[in-house]
């Protein structure tokens, strides 16, 4: 399945599509299923990093530093830029607003490490982006929408997300790692976990997808006009993060995994949030998943273009984490 995970995954957003289409009473059930696979994906994640190298690589100040400009300073400006030009419908707006605005804590590292990227840095940096992220958001979305639509969106989700998301998943792999590095029954469990990334992603993506199509209505050709937006800040992201890379002098694994981590954005964890808004802006959970369909897709070329484009040197010496 790893040789096969791309192909998996389209297949899992066109089961999706095509399970939301026949079956769209399913959706609002599917929507209740979205943050138990999305954590149990991301459980997997932190599995497979010890929690001692999580302490080290958040020692590493250039990278964290790299990743918060790219993140917080660069995809907000690219933003901004875009913002006129976007639809004038204040939920397509809104939804473009939350999800590019927010950087992604999940399959990044996956793809990540398809592109030999270092992934142990990148998982390390993932509650520090989650937390940035929340309390980053109402402020960026005064900026952009003033302060009616910014008081719609409340933290709590946010800290629920980062709860149920972040939180028991990492301390959960935390102490399988230490039942695992004690017993050999804990290692089994732990070998088996670490097995089923493939399927969980699988899983979620269908689940996603699947929950919000329903939703599409008569609005597919609105919604449908945010997608020019979402590649062109695939095509700009790719090359801003290979200058932060360059900016704070970083080697090929680390400069690819702050490629990813500004271009891949927090779709699936910002989803909830979304879902969270009133009726008049439904449309925005929506917009959301479209970028994710995007992205996906955008990361099927980003595996192969991004070693290209930020090729190894003799200073990286980072092993990424096996996808």
């Amino acid at each position: 399945m790893e040789h096969h995970q791309v192909v998996i995954y389209l297949a899992a957003m066109a089961a999706g599509g095509l399970l939301g289409w026949v079956a769209p009473g399913l959706g609002p059930g599917l929507e209740h299923a979205i943050n138990p696979v999305l954590g149990a994906l991301l459980f997997v994640t932190f599995l497979q990093v010890p929690a001692a190298e999580l302490v080290r690589s958040l020692r590493d100040g250039r990278f964290l530093s790299a990743a918060m400009v790219v993140n917080f300073v660069v995809v907000p400006l690219l933003v901004a830029a875009m913002f006129a030009f976007l639809p004038a419908d204040q939920a397509m707006r809104l939804g473009v607003l939350l999800v590019l605005l927010c950087p992604c804590v999940d399959y990044v590292i996956v793809f990540s490490g398809l592109a030999s990227g270092s992934s142990h840095r990148l998982l390390a940096a993932t509650p520090v982006l989650l937390v940035a992220q929340m309390l980053l958001l109402p402020g960026y979305l005064y900026l952009f929408m003033g302060s009616e639509l910014a008081d719609i969106v409340e933290v709590g989700p946010f800290i629920e997300a980062f709860v149920v998301l972040i939180v028991i998943p990492l301390a959960l792999a935390w102490a399988l790692q230490a039942w695992a590095a004690r017993q050999p029954a804990g290692q089994k469990v732990s070998d088996g976990a670490n097995t089923t990334m493939v399927p969980l992603m699988a899983a979620t993506l269908l689940v996603v997808v699947a929950s919000q199509v329903p939703k599409l209505g008569g609005s597919l050709a609105d919604v449908a006009a945010v997608i020019p937006f979402y590649v062109v800040f695939l095509i700009v992201m790719a090359f801003a993060g290979k200058a932060a890379a360059r900016l704070f002098r970083l080697d090929a694994p680390a400069g690819r995994a702050i490629v990813f981590t500004g271009a891949t954005r927090n779709s699936l964890v910002v989803l909830p949030l979304a879902l969270a808004l009133p009726e008049s802006l439904a449309v925005a959970s929506v917009v959301v998943v479209t970028q994710t369909l995007v992205e996906v897709f955008g990361m099927i070329a980003y595996v192969r273009l991004v070693p290209r484009l930020m090729p190894a040197d003799d200073r990286a010496t980072d092993v990424p984490v096996a996808p």
